[in-house]
């Protein structure tokens, strides 16, 4: 079976570059925002639950179906039933990072914009209003249009790069000094006054304020956490050799996510209680409560600077594995230029995200279902889509790909793996699909 030519050149890079595009902008900025909106302790456990119990094994069906065919997302389909309807699981997921990149670039340039004020020691200032601060950013037209524009840039530089000389090289060194400076972020976080107030916010489930809506974000934010559901990682393994064990991979990639969340939490929380924000403040969470808690520091401009840098990283690397399965898309067939191929899809997805950039301030008027075109575009990719996807590999991979290659690719390097493959297996079959399918029609008020 021909593989892709360009590969991972080690496991410990392919882990690395997977957590990257799992981590980025789900676990660090996302996570904290959705959790103050849903109760705290109660959607962090659901969280944690529906990551163990279908994030990972959904993460792992995608590392088979991507080494196993050794194709990017769409031909991976074609590739193990092939004339079938299943190469739409690929085309989905290659629409579905298009839109989620319409919205997480726009994000992506708010850490940029950030990131540059920050150096010359712009944005720590006595009696500054961080709110304020974020407000007048995403609120003013050209800022964010900037960012987003600077920010697509350095995805189609490096993606055009390939695999291991662009995605691999850079998370080697990056991902690792994110985690230290995470942990100093933490540790500063918990000894403000009136930390603990945020940390029981954060760890002490209040069932009561689960709802069906809510239930529907932890899922949704464990399949956008581990970039599952659009086939992200179907191209990514596709790219893996075969002396690499994809179940102790996935492992690793799914503790360092929840390790990271937990992170996120103690990081963010103590802080919102101690300096009187609201834990369901919304996207712009983060941004207000980095600078606060920076600011507690000695050299907090300084530290601050440097963490928002690795910050900007982490969300590269994420937005790194959704070009990455758009451009490997359109050049499986070897005619198309992976360079022009890239140019092209960074121009395309820029324009798209230019209404989710305006949304706070030229377009704020402009509402879909009652929610802004950021939120809206949001909503639909991290709660519809990603499910939706989710579902239907689920069912691929149980009730078509082929019995025999699933089980090898399973076990493939791991002693402890054909043990497991009756629990994946049960796993894959009653729990994720039907958790999902549930999860939707309570939603709906079907159930």
């Amino acid at each position: 079976m021909e593989v892709n030519k360009d590969q991972w050149t080690s496991k410990i890079g392919f882990i690395l570059s997977s957590a990257g595009a799992a981590i980025g902008l789900g676990a660090i900025w996302k996570f904290p925002y959705v959790t103050g909106m849903s109760g705290g302790g109660a959607f962090f456990l659901l969280f944690v639950a529906f990551t163990l119990l279908i994030g990972l094994p959904l993460l792992i069906s995608e590392f088979i179906i991507g080494r196993g065919s050794g194709k990017e997302a769409v031909s991976a389909y074609k590739n193990l039933a092939p004339n079938s309807l299943w190469v739409w699981v690929g085309r989905l997921g290659v629409l579905g990072c298009f839109l989620l990149l319409s919205f997480y670039s726009v994000v992506g340039g708010w850490v940029l914009v950030y990131s540059g004020l920050s150096i010359p020691g712009n944005i720590i200032a006595d009696g500054a209003s961080y709110p304020d601060l974020f407000g007048s950013i995403i609120g003013t037209p050209w800022i964010t249009i900037l960012g987003l524009l600077i920010f697509s840039l350095i995805n189609v530089l490096v993606i055009s790069l390939g695999v291991s000389n662009g995605i691999e090289k850079a998370n080697k060194y990056m991902m690792p000094l994110l985690f230290i400076f995470f942990i100093i972020l933490v540790v500063r976080a918990l000894t403000l006054e009136g930390a603990l107030e945020g940390v029981k916010f954060f760890l002490s489930p209040d069932f009561s304020k689960i709802t069906g809506e809510s239930i529907l974000y932890a899922l949704g934010q464990s399949f956008f956490s581990l970039a599952v559901g659009f086939s992200c990682m179907v191209t990514y393994s596709s790219y893996l050799k075969k002396d690499v064990s994809l179940t102790s991979s996935a492992s690793a990639v799914v503790g360092m996510n929840i390790f990271v969340s937990l992170l996120a939490g103690l990081a963010i929380f103590p802080v919102v209680f101690a300096f009187g924000y609201e834990p369901a403040e919304g996207p712009g969470l983060l941004f207000m409560v980095l600078p606060s808690v920076f600011s507690q520091l000695p050299f907090g401009e300084v530290f601050l600077s440097l963490f928002l840098l690795l910050f900007l990283f982490a969300t590269l690397t994420s937005s790194f594995s959704l070009y990455e399965i758009i451009v490997a898309a359109f050049t499986a067939n070897g005619k198309r230029s992976r360079s022009k191929v890239t140019w092209i899809s960074g121009l395309i997805i820029f324009l798209a995200a230019i209404p989710a950039a305006l949304s706070s301030s030229s377009l704020s008027d402009l509402m879909i279902f009652g929610k802004s075109i950021f939120d809206a575009t949001d909503f639909l990719v991290s709660n519809i889509l990603l499910p939706f996807g989710s579902l239907l590999i689920s069912f691929f991979i149980i009730y078509s790909a082929d019995k025999s290659l699933v089980k090898h690719e399973f076990e493939l390097n791991s002693t402890a793996a054909p043990k497991l493959y009756p629990a994946w297996r049960f796993l894959m079959i009653c729990v994720a699909p039907i958790t999902i399918i549930v999860v939707f029609l309570n939603t709906l008020g079907i159930i």
